[in-house]
């Protein structure tokens, strides 16, 4: 039979199957992709297993054969610096000493067969015998490979050299059923899991002239997924329990749950499909081919509100303002409390609580009423057509007032502030339950109110004892020409909202807002005139934004410029 390296266009039959299987691709089918059978990187990884392993050391059960080349030298009553060539008989031939049988003796043993023959000649000397060129074998690569065929390989080459020339098993093949077989005799059955997982290369022999190295057919396989340091299809042997598998994954992670393991049976998927193991217990359980197990996160599931801890931050006018972890159960009142309670410079009317899950709930709803508004307003202008020149500028000019009002309104972010439904001489904040992420901030008690919008002198202004909001606006000069004073609405200390607008008894307002009494801290803000077309008076109000969104007053001055 002529060489044909490389498998290339090799007798033996070729196996087919050398891509994904079906078990992988019925795995990563559930929804587990990038899960893929064990050991897969050792066998397409990028190392080159192509060069000959000459220039290792070599092992002492390595058989000299032919065309390997010994160095031997000798000094003593006799000097000598050989290089000779094993023959196709087995011998090697030394001036003055004679032929000498090599061929068959382990590397351990060469120096004392030669240094034997030699002594029948010389006395006297001291020997040293060690490998230089060694010869290629050729070997049979057969069973379940990519590329079955004949290959040539360097002397010094293991079983796993010469198997990832061959592109490793197939997708059919098995990693744990490996055996290098001389003549007749079995010389090793290898399981490569056995380097993959602990780093024994104790069965991994070298080969010789003529081995046959045979890959079996793949056992029974079970894809462990989820929480654990190594998610793979692992191939199991005859005994081999659930917990044999977690430990082929690494083990669980640090934040996995160490109680439990769902096991979606193969043979069960037309009736219960998925189960629950108990561990400790389970783990002896023996899982079935097909079978994929899944290990869960003791994180990613929210646990119940009434068993969390809390974390809160507690800032402003308290005694020991920071950041508190705090058993389920506390309330407001109680974390001020456990802050050191209150100072006597504390403005409890505009206590702040805010809170993430509401910030994430207004920020949702505030882009989907931007979205509205924007859908509104480009049907609003598609129905307008203009008969004149002066009617196409009021409308351009309309546009991009608009168009001007949208942007600034997306540089505005929700708060997440809940409005406290406090008085404005309360003296204690409201008692409701904390959640984890809260912040609770008590202000100092304010001297000024704040004037924003459409009037001469927007800035705070000191607020003396009586004044109402419409003396406020006298002091900031009053509304320009271009302002809309029926829109006006004030943004309490406690988060509510005031407007011109209203009308309910329920606000005092009867008389309209400049009539009401301005608390420190208020922010009072005068919006540009705007055309009041139906979609600006029903959808967006200027009191419904700030009111529902938890628009605070910091971004009154984002809307102002």
């Amino acid at each position: 039979m002529p060489d044909r390296d490389e498998g290339a266009g090799s007798p033996l039959t070729r196996v087919s199957g050398a891509g994904v299987d079906e078990f992988e691709a019925y795995v990563r089918k559930l929804g587990y992709a990038g899960v893929q059978r064990f050991g897969q990187e050792l066998l397409t990884g990028k190392a080159s297993y192509d060069t000959a392993e000459s220039s290792g050391l070599v092992p002492a059960d390595y058989v000299v054969g032919t065309d390997d080349e010994l160095q031997i030298a000798l000094w003593g009553s006799v000097d000598a610096d050989l290089r000779v060539m094993v023959d196709r008989s087995g011998r090697i031939s030394i001036p003055r000493v004679g032929t000498i049988m090599v061929a068959g003796v382990r590397y351990g043993d060469l120096t004392e067969v030669i240094s034997r023959r030699v002594g029948q000649v010389f006395r006297n000397y001291q020997i040293s015998v060690s490998l230089g060129q060694i010869r290629s074998v050729r070997v049979y690569l057969t069973g379940y490979v990519k590329r079955p065929g004949v290959y040539t390989v360097g002397g010094l080459s293991s079983v796993v050299n010469a198997l990832m020339r061959s592109g490793g098993p197939a997708s059919a093949g098995s990693l744990r059923s490996i055996e290098l077989r001389r003549g007749k005799d079995t010389i090793t059955r290898y399981d490569l899991y056995d380097l993959l997982l602990k780093g024994d290369r104790s069965a991994d022999r070298v080969v010789q002239n003529g081995d046959v190295i045979h890959v079996g057919p793949i056992g029974p396989q079970v894809a462990l997924v989820g929480s654990v340091n190594r998610p793979a299809i692992f191939e199991m042997k005859p005994g081999e329990k659930v917990a044999d598998i977690v430990a082929m994954a690494g083990g669980f992670t640090a934040v996995a749950d160490r109680n439990r393991l769902a096991i979606e049976r193969l043979d069960d998927r037309s009736k219960t499909r998925i189960t629950q193991l108990s561990l400790p217990e389970d783990s002896a359980q023996a899982p079935g081919s097909g079978d994929v197990l899944r290990a869960f996160s003791a994180v990613e599931a929210t646990q119940p509100v009434a068993r969390q801890n809390k974390r809160v931050r507690i800032e402003g006018e308290v005694l020991k303002p920071g950041e508190y972890v705090l058993p389920p159960g506390v309330t407001t009142r109680m974390a001020v409390g456990l802050a050191g309670g209150l100072t006597p410079n504390a403005y409890v009317y505009g206590t702040e609580l805010t809170r993430e899950s509401v910030r994430v709930a207004q920020q949702q709803s505030y882009d989907r009423a931007l979205r509205d508004m924007e859908t509104e307003f480009a049907r609003a202008s598609a129905t307008q057509r203009a008969i004149s020149a002066d009617e196409a500028a009021t409308f351009e000019q309309r546009s991009t007032a608009t168009s001007r009002l949208i942007e600034k309104l997306r540089q505005v972010r929700p708060t997440g502030r809940i409005v406290l439904q406090l008085e404005p001489d309360a003296s204690t904040i409201p008692d409701l339950p904390i959640e984890d992420g809260d912040r609770v901030y008590v202000p100092a008690r304010p001297t000024t109110v704040s004037v924003f919008g459409s009037v001469f002198n927007s800035g705070a202004f000191l607020l003396e004892s009586g004044r109402t909001v419409g003396d406020v606006l006298n002091l900031a000069g009053g509304p320009t020409r271009g302002s809309d004073p029926g829109s006006t609405f004030v943004l309490r200390p406690n988060g509510s909202v005031l407007s011109q607008l209203q009308r309910s008894s329920f606000f005092g307002l009867v008389g309209g807002v400049t009539k009401i009494k301005a608390e420190p801290g208020d922010t009072v803000f005068v919006p540009e005139m705007m055309n009041k077309t139906t979609w600006t008076q029903d959808l967006k109000e200027w009191t419904q934004i700030m009111y529902q969104f938890g628009i605070g007053a910091a971004a009154l001055k984002t809307l102002q410029n």
